[in-house]
């Protein structure tokens, strides 16, 4: 048990990390936001990242889910700092690479806020890498408890998933905003080959991940609202992608129901396991 695991100096600074990155976080997301200060991203290097921007652009409905990981950020810092978790040998691996995700968070906040396109992708690339980090630490230990797998395992995977998609989003927004076709196949073109390529990575994630449906459902998410994009409102409109996007979905949803049967069939249970 955690309690019983000694004490170290290192652990109070680990602590201390991840709640700072947190506020950091949702300080970052209050900027981004424009709600007191800076540009609404919508908004911001004349709309490179709207809704109606890209063929791979998710709808404006979809960036709701930022609340629900804000606020795990939150609770994330809050659990992690309790007496009873700080020594953690789960806490412990995983704490770092939490902070420096959230970190990179509000790092890409800000360079989207300084129209710095290229690097905004390769800081949410760097994202990326640290989230298979994570994920690869906490799909490898177990949670103590149900509240461990909600507040943090479900917090992280929410967030990887939605930044699988997101990633296609902002390279996408930084080659628009460029004028860059890549050997001029076109809009519809790319968002299919893309969208292919997040329902792999999807497919991935839920045999390594051993089906965590928290993963595929931010992904859904995602691919749901770029579907909706495509075929309402007054933006970009592309039929390709739009199916492209649901077909997606509905892989990653296929594959992380066949990743989840043998724990299943097993009778193992599945409430430390989001």
């Amino acid at each position: 048990m955690s309690g019983t695991i000694e004490s170290s100096p290192h652990d109070g600074a680990r602590v201390l990390v991840v709640i700072l990155s947190a506020v950091a976080a949702v300080v970052g997301s209050i900027i981004g936001s424009g709600a007191l200060v800076g540009t609404p991203i919508s908004q911001v290097a004349d709309g490179a990242l709207a809704a109606d921007a890209t063929a791979v652009a998710p709808g404006g409905p979809a960036f709701s889910i930022w609340t629900l990981i804000y606020l795990g950020f939150l609770a994330l810092a809050i659990w992690q700092a309790l007496p009873a978790h700080r020594t953690d040998p789960r806490q412990r691996r995983a704490g770092w690479w939490l902070a420096a995700a959230m970190i990179l968070n509000a790092a890409w906040i800000a360079c989207v806020q300084f129209e710095q396109l290229w690097l905004s992708v390769l800081t949410i690339l760097a994202l990326l890498a640290v989230l298979v980090v994570v994920f690869h630490i906490l799909t490898n230990t177990k949670p103590s408890s149900r509240a461990e797998a909600i507040v943090v395992d479900a917090t992280a995977f929410v967030y990887l998933g939605w930044v699988c998609v997101a990633v296609v989003a902002n390279i996408a927004a930084a080659l628009a905003a460029a004028e860059i076709d890549p050997f001029a196949l076109g809009a519809d073109t790319w968002a299919v080959l893309v969208l292919t390529a997040v329902a792999l990575v999807a497919v991935v994630l839920a045999v390594a991940g051993h089906g965590r449906f928290t993963v595929t459902a931010a992904i859904v998410w995602g691919l749901v609202w770029i579907a909706v994009a495509r075929t309402t409102g007054d933006g970009f409109t592309s039929q390709p992608a739009a199916i492209a996007a649901l077909t997606a979905a509905a892989l990653a949803i296929a594959a992380t129901a066949i990743a989840r049967l043998p724990r299943a069939r097993s009778g193992e249970a599945s409430v430390t396991k989001p």
